[in-house]
């Protein structure tokens, strides 16, 4: 049974989120701040964390950095709440580490539908990946099982989503994946404010890419229409 961590200091919302996610059979822990909520992410180790901003004593953006720089929880799927629906609010966010974004108000099966996506892409090995088996090109092989790049002699680890977006542009190298099929591949559904979700997204892996590539560019932008990896 997956265990989902809830942050959330609205306790009719945490609690009204706790029901809905035990009636399709996670197991939920509640936390109502930032303290006691980072505290039971490192106690627990949930599968997954639903993680309000607007917190009184430490928002939800200091609750990602700390989840994020720790050891224990640094790998744990972070999916975040929050009434600040400004574009820059969001590649904050990104840029923290998180793995979506949903604004309140919501809905609740559309929370359901974002954890059951991100609990598939950090549990298990890509189905692109199981179904093509094209692990290794040239200088680059990929490394499903930990969700790692190695090009040449150097190692790169990627987050579930990076690696997902790397995947889809090696198997199919040389050619333009699209924004379109980047979002239905992988999110599965189209994130608000898409284009910039997927722009924060190819920032972080062009620079990890590139740290063991000795600067070389394999990820191209392909204005207006998507991405392409070039070997």
């Amino acid at each position: 049974m997956n265990k989902i961590l809830v942050i959330d200091d609205e306790q009719a919302i945490n609690e009204l989120i706790k029901i809905n996610l035990e009636l399709v059979g996670y197991r939920v822990i509640q936390a109502l701040d930032g303290i006691k909520g980072f505290a039971l992410a490192k106690q627990e180790l949930p599968n997954a964390i639903i993680l309000d901003v607007m917190m009184p004593e430490v928002d939800g953006y200091t609750v990602a950095q700390r989840i994020r720089q720790n050891p224990l929880t640094k790998n744990i799927p972070i999916l975040m709440l929050t009434a600040l629906s400004q574009l820059k609010d969001k590649v904050r966010g990104f840029d923290i580490g998180i793995d979506d974004y949903l604004v309140k108000p919501f809905e609740m099966e559309e929370l359901k539908v974002r954890i059951r996506a991100i609990l598939k892409r950090s549990n298990q090995i890509p189905e692109s990946v199981a179904i093509k088996e094209l692990l290794s090109v040239k200088e680059i092989t990929l490394l499903p099982e930990t969700y790692s790049v190695k090009i040449n002699e150097s190692m790169a680890k990627l987050t579930p989503i990076e690696f997902e977006i790397f995947n889809l542009l090696f198997q199919n190298h040389g050619n333009m994946v699209s924004s379109v099929k980047l979002l239905s591949d992988i999110w599965g559904y189209a994130p608000d404010d898409e284009i910039e979700t997927i722009r924060v997204h190819i920032r972080h892996l062009r620079t990890k890419i590139e740290k063991i590539a000795n600067g070389k560019k394999y990820i191209q932008t392909i204005y207006g229409g998507g991405y392409k990896l070039e070997l």
